[in-house]
């Protein structure tokens, strides 16, 4: 459960603060790196963020949307200066520990059965084309390899990422490294796996030393992001972290009420002004609140948009900027959510964002509804951005933490492989 914030983030660690100090750009190398992007349209420097009431909605059992919009409680700040008492209530009980403590082993070989389940789309169009493939072959020859080639750009591995996997083949048929066809089923695996693990490198994040660990989550429209940022929230508050959710979607109508269901589901609070307010205004006004009352996580909801729509990409980098200014060093993690059913379009998607403000992470979902899987070692290749979590179902623990080796292995599993395990 949330293996990559547990593993990587560590507050007293001396290796730690040292990379924690290495990571932050001094102000003369931020303004090398963003003269080097479009200039943006407005400029935050020396203007006053346009500022409204924000409404704090808090956690409450059993009730309607309707209900949740009219007994919102307002917190009046009217400055926010740093004399400014900020009070927020907090919620009844606060939920820590594992939610299931039981056996680890078989925990862990029931969540695998479960991932290797809803993989099962991709798996049939798939493992079992590749097990079709080499069944009673005894040799790798150039028609096997061109079948083989079909298949992976069926997977949606991507045309480069089939290519390389296909002259690394050759290169050890023609060294007489692999001659056994089954063999080379194994071969992929291993070389997928060091796909996604290396675009893991230098991807370690660094949990502050003081003020919250902000995590701003963007994508377009439809991909799913309130209801990752409700799972990820509640991943947090089961390792015993406090942690607050911000409703800078100020656009879609139902996002605020969305956005509130999934606090009172987590019983945490959700910071939120009215629809059509600037969202800068509302990530500003936040992180105020989340540093008064010591949060330790705060989830940044931002409206969705098309990637190819240059003006509201700058919105993007305003709300960056602004967190930027308030809390130095932030936001720690960009989270690009990616539907995993849009296949190649998700690459164009990376690219354009992390273009525009530099995504550290993905959470790719709705991996359980198509059969093109692959998808995921042709991100980690070809944009080199760590995959944080998958989504393979709609149940709160269907947001899992991504781990390479047990996605390629319950990718590659055949059918009889799975009668076994059972």
């Amino acid at each position: 459960m949330l293996g990559w914030f547990k593993k990587k983030f560590k507050k007293d660690s001396p290796e730690t603060q040292a990379r924690e100090s290495e990571a932050v750009l001094t102000e003369e190398q931020a303004g090398e790196v963003a003269g080097k992007r479009p200039a943006p349209t407005e400029e935050p420097a020396g203007e006053e963020i346009p500022r409204s009431e924000p409404v704090v909605a808090e956690p409450v059992k059993e009730r309607t949307k309707e209900e949740v919009k009219e007994e919102v409680e307002e917190v009046t700040e009217p400055s926010l200066s740093p004399g400014t008492d900020i009070t927020i209530e907090e919620p009844e009980e606060r939920l820590t520990g594992p939610a299931h403590p039981g056996n680890g082993e078989e925990q862990k070989k029931s969540l695998f059965s479960r991932l290797s389940q809803r993989l099962s789309k991709t798996r049939s169009t798939f493992a079992y084309q590749l097990d079709t493939l080499f069944l009673g072959k005894k040799e790798i020859d150039a028609a096997l390899l061109d079948d083989l080639e079909e298949i992976l750009i069926t997977a949606d591995l991507g045309v480069a990422t089939t290519q390389e996997l296909l002259e690394y083949a050759r290169k050890k048929v023609k060294r007489k490294e692999l001659t056994d066809p089954n063999s080379l089923k194994e071969v992929l695996k291993e070389k997928i796996t060091t796909f996604i693990i290396n675009s893991e490198r230098d991807a370690e994040l660094v949990m502050p030393d003081k003020g919250p660990f902000v995590i701003m989550v963007i994508g377009v429209n439809g991909v799913g992001k309130t209801t990752t940022i409700g799972k990820i929230a509640n991943k947090f508050i089961k390792s015993g972290r406090s942690v607050m959710l911000v409703a800078a979607d100020t656009f879609r109508a139902a996002a605020v009420s969305q956005l509130q269901i999934w606090g009172e589901r987590n019983n945490i609070p959700v910071i939120a002004h009215e629809e059509g307010a600037d969202p800068s205004s509302v990530a500003f006004d936040a992180l105020t609140v989340a540093q008064a009352k010591d949060i330790d996580v705060v989830l940044v909801d931002t409206a969705g948009r098309l990637h190819t729509h240059a003006n509201l990409m700058e919105e993007l980098k305003k709300i960056k900027r602004v967190i930027g200014k308030k809390l130095k060093g932030s936001p720690h993690e960009i989270l690009l959510v990616i539907d995993a059913t849009t296949g190649q379009n998700g690459i164009s998607q990376a690219r354009l964002f992390n273009d525009a403000v530099g995504v550290t992470g993905i959470a790719l979902t709705k991996l359980d509804g198509t059969s093109k899987g692959g998808i995921v070692a042709n991100i980690c290749r070809e944009i080199e951005i760590p995959i944080r979590f998958i989504g393979i179902g709609e149940q709160m623990d269907d947001l899992r933490d991504f781990d390479a080796g047990e996605f390629t292995e319950a990718l590659f599993q055949s059918h009889s492989q799975i009668g076994e395990k059972e």
